[in-house]
């Protein structure tokens, strides 16, 4: 058993995980964090890190195991995801969780391919890191995630109205979106873009803009999540998503909610 800070960062040290000099770069946290890894030596190493740090930590070696504890209530503040597990893979995980919660997904991975974080990022996972990571690159992304998520679960809904374009129609005060009066499933941060651009009345909201208004100006990743999420929207939102009618892209700017499509739009 370790006795201290500095042995269960050394012990990530020598796991290729944590250099030294971040030891002393991080601030501490609070939450509930669910570490999900079937190595039980790495798995106790960040166990060990984020106690620490003040995080509350559970532990899942499966897919099932992690699906069972982060699904249940109360729910998590984060989970820490690994890409290779020995029944599920971590993007089934990820994409099980989202169907059915909206808390934070982190993937740990030692793959490098774009098209495996792309792969993450399409089944939900709100950030990728690639292994080996440094101990305060992981408790920043940490606790960037856990600043975005609200405290309360009306702290989205502070506007009340119902937008309409076309035969979208987007109600605020329920969080709910319908197209010809069905019911269109999306997830918490799908529905904030598509409130964000409901919101600017037609006009382009360019792409900083929305992506600081949704994940917030400090978040700590990848700024490629919100092109996965405009996909992944249109996908659900437009009768063909290769000939978008309401969600366009002003080419070098950003995105407009509008059912008319103009000449400079895609």
């Amino acid at each position: 058993m370790w006795t201290g800070r500095f042995e269960a960062a050394d012990m990530l040290y020598r796991l290729g995980k944590c250099p030294m000099s971040d030891i002393n770069d991080t601030a501490g946290g609070s939450g509930r964090v669910v570490v999900v890894e079937d190595d039980p030596l790495q798995a106790e190493s960040l166990a060990f890190i984020l106690r620490q740090e003040g995080y509350v930590v559970d532990l899942a070696s499966t897919g099932a195991e992690a699906l069972v504890i982060a699904l249940n209530q109360p729910a998590p503040d984060t989970v820490l995801l690994d890409v290779a597990l020995p029944d599920l893979s971590g993007v089934e995980v990820a994409r099980r969780l989202r169907a059915g919660s909206n808390v934070p997904i982190i993937m740990l991975t030692a793959r490098r391919n774009e098209i495996d974080k792309i792969t993450g990022l399409d089944a939900g996972a709100d950030d990728y890191v690639t292994k080996p990571f440094s101990h305060g690159e992981l408790l920043a992304r940490i606790r960037a995630q856990i600043r975005r998520v609200p405290t309360t679960p009306d702290a989205a809904d502070v506007v009340h109205g119902v937008y309409t374009v076309g035969q979208l129609r987007l109600d605020i005060g329920v969080r709910r979106i319908t197209r010809e009066e069905r019911v269109i499933d999306v997830s918490a941060r799908e529905f904030d873009i598509l409130r964000h651009l409901a919101e600017a009345a037609g006009r382009v909201v360019e792409r900083q803009q929305l992506f600081n208004s949704v994940w917030g100006p400090s978040f700590y990743g990848d700024e490629r999540a919100l092109d996965v999420y405009i996909r992944m929207i249109r996908k659900k939102i437009e009768p063909d998503p290769s000939r978008p009618m309401y969600l366009h892209t002003v080419r070098g700017v950003g995105y407009r909610l509008a059912e008319e499509r103009a000449a400079d739009e895609c």
